[in-house]
């Protein structure tokens, strides 16, 4: 298992603490008489009576005339989608802070154990709210790919944002990926051109190895995004790695060929953007796919008027560009000829069913021989037309 992490704090769970500290603060017991023990004192920071605080501040608890034996600080009510605050306990076991963010809008319960040098015990409990969550105080997060998938070998591991996100770096030090086997690869920070979302993708240096796990773990609530716009919640994700599939569109032969496990499947008559309405160049990364897909000249801002339900259409960018099937060419000899569309890769009905049909989220799709620029990074998932060095550029960390 190979782990890329971006946290530097080692996180110590509250139930660690206690089961370390405990063992060892019997020993003293025995040279010292309880009467010439001062009572253990403890300090919780913030107390019960403190106005609500910022989801991204500091719980510290300390003792005085003893160690700390338990420090627990979790959120109130049955079944809460709350996070459990971990922390980190000092050598001398006199103080413990939080090492990770809270959920906005959550009350917090801190338990708090420390024994003197006789052995006695002493508790102190505090309570406390982070501040509400309200529009102006969040921001949302959409994770891709789903929980349990098998996707192509191109799909990067993104988290998509309602908002724009000015702390970068706070952000991209919560996530952390895991591979196996082991694969080398960075996040980098993009944005839609078109719908102006803003995303951190995490992609390998090169195209993942079949059969691939991918995990992505995000302790991401809590997190100030910057402007003191909160995130509300972790987010977790893992899938796998499944066929890799390469479809080659060659604009100038009118051809696309697919390749499954390296093997050659079919070659497909096709006919892409017209001179007026070239199609994108670029490696372009399958999004999402339906059998019937209405598509307007309004919807692309293309004058050239249409309004037609396009069936088998599998989707390549946010902009509008998808492979699907046009039969209403069928007769007219574009296939293979010439390049007739509004920027799609379009196919006879039946080849478009055939690719249709194998095409998966996550698929490459990478098309050559056009008029067009190069696809963006944040149209789709254009990541993989940066090369390795300038994706990793584009990390926050770096």
């Amino acid at each position: 298992m190979y782990s890329i992490r971006s946290l530097r704090t080692l996180a110590v769970p509250a139930i660690a603490v206690a089961l370390l500290v405990g063992c060892q603060s019997a020993s003293k017991t025995a040279s010292v008489d309880p009467a010439d023990a001062k009572p253990a004192r403890i300090t919780i920071t913030p107390g019960s009576d403190t106005a609500a605080i910022a989801p991204d501040a500091t719980v510290e608890v300390t003792a005085s005339h003893g160690t700390l034996t338990k420090v627990r600080v979790v959120p109130d009510g049955a079944g809460s989608q709350a996070v459990t605050v971990t922390g980190a306990l000092s050598h001398s076991k006199s103080s413990w802070h939080s090492t990770r963010t809270m959920t906005p809008g959550t009350t917090y319960t801190v338990e708090a154990t420390a024994t003197n040098a006789a052995g006695k015990s002493a508790v102190q409990h505090s309570a406390f709210r982070t501040r509400t969550r309200t529009a102006q105080q969040i921001n949302g997060v959409t994770v891709t790919p789903s929980k349990g998938s098998t996707v192509g070998v191109g799909q990067p591991v993104s988290l998509a944002f309602d908002h724009p996100v000015r702390n970068k770096a706070a952000v991209e030090r919560h996530l952390t990926i895991s591979t196996s086997p082991k694969t080398e690869g960075s996040w980098g920070w993009t944005k839609d051109p078109l719908t102006g979302i803003e995303r951190v993708d995490w992609r390998p240096k090169t195209y993942w190895h079949k059969g691939t796990k991918v995990t992505l773990q995000a302790h991401l609530s809590g997190v100030n995004t910057g402007d003191s716009r909160y995130l509300r919640r972790d987010v977790s994700t893992t899938f796998t790695i499944g066929t890799p599939r390469i479809s080659k569109v060659d604009i100038k032969n009118h051809t696309m060929t697919v390749y499954e496990d390296g093997q050659k499947q079919k070659t497909i008559p096709i006919s892409a953007g017209q001179p007026a309405y070239p199609t994108w160049n670029g490696t372009m990364v399958v999004l999402d796919k339906a059998p019937m897909v209405n598509m307007t000249s309004e919807s692309v801002g293309i004058a050239d008027p249409y309004d037609k339900d396009v069936p088998w259409a599998v989707h390549l960018t946010t902009s509008g560009t998808y492979a699907h099937a046009a039969p209403w060419n069928e007769g007219r000899g574009y296939f293979g000829q010439t390049n007739m569309s509004h920027g799609c890769v379009g196919m006879s009905l039946a080849d478009g069913k055939w690719f249709y049909n194998r095409a998966t989220q996550g698929d490459i799709v990478h098309i050559t021989g056009s008029t067009r620029a190069t696809v963006s990074p944040g149209n789709g998932f254009g990541d993989w037309n940066l090369p390795y060095p300038s994706w990793q550029k584009l990390s926050a960390l770096r």
